[in-house]
């Protein structure tokens, strides 16, 4: 008899690990590291770095302290967001799932409604809520909005063919409840493709959220969104002031996309 052992993680994961859990850091401690408020005047406008280490920006703000100051809400939205959109993605993805073996019809009346909703561009989704109601719980709802449906047909398409296992059915003809056969005899086949799925979720989230405070549509504070798009119309005579909350964006897209595909691939492997 053979044991299955667990595949390790890339390098390449693991460097994602390191990215993400650097830029998540600078976020959350970014304020207290800020040499000056976000909207104090330090300087002449559009100085280059020397005054300040990334230079000022149009209005002669110090960049430094408006970057550090501009990820923590960013972050914590997408982070709430992406674990909101996961766990009722998980709940209504298992729901449609066991309802397809006995009631087809209530993975039909599920599943549906929530495709109907994948056929919205996730942005226009986004500022109708935001239009509807602006503030930072509509970009909160929209994103769970965006999210629920895409990680509830990952679940569902994972959780499917489990279901017609023995154990599942055997727990089924015990009568066991549908809390405890979720978590016992589902749950933990569906972790590895919902783990990846939030990963993605989670850049989509940063996005939108981004995207929010780049139209003007956010909470009014100064995050990554708005400091791209005050940086544009001068890009050229401040290019730090457009690159760096770039950069920082991209490197969360970047890292935690090689971090869902790491996932994906240990998850196949520990299936197989």
């Amino acid at each position: 008899m053979t044991s299955r052992t667990t595949p390790r993680p890339s390098w390449g994961a693991l460097a994602a690990c390191a990215v993400l859990a650097a830029v998540t850091l600078l976020a959350l401690v970014g304020p207290w590291l800020a040499p000056h408020s976000p909207t104090e005047i330090v300087g002449r406008p559009y100085a280059a770095p020397g005054q300040g280490l990334l230079g000022t920006d149009q209005l002669g703000r110090d960049v430094l302290s408006r970057v550090l100051h501009g990820g923590r809400g960013v972050l914590l939205t997408a982070a709430v967001t992406t674990v909101a959109g996961a766990v009722l993605g998980a709940a209504v993805g298992l729901t449609a799932a066991l309802a397809a073996v006995r009631r087809p019809w209530v993975d039909s009346l599920v599943m549906r409604p929530l495709d109907a909703l994948l056929a919205i561009p996730p942005l226009l989704l986004l500022l109708l809520f935001l239009t509807a109601a602006p503030g930072r719980w509509s970009i909160v709802a929209a994103v769970v909005v965006v999210s629920l449906p895409l990680s509830a047909r990952v679940v569902r398409a994972a959780a499917g063919p489990v279901t017609r296992r023995a154990h599942v059915e055997a727990a089924v003809a015990r009568g066991e409840r549908l809390p405890w056969l979720v978590v016992r005899e589902l749950l933990p086949f569906v972790a590895g493709p919902l783990l990846a799925d939030a990963a993605v979720r989670f850049v989509l989230s940063v996005y939108l959220v981004a995207a929010a405070g780049f139209l003007g549509l956010g909470t009014g504070t100064a995050d990554w969104g708005v400091l791209i798009a005050d940086a544009l119309p001068g890009a050229e005579l401040q290019p730090w002031a457009l690159a760096a909350p770039v950069l920082l964006v991209a490197l969360l897209a970047v890292a935690a996309n090689v971090l869902s595909d790491d996932i994906a691939r240990r998850s196949r492997a520990l299936q197989a």
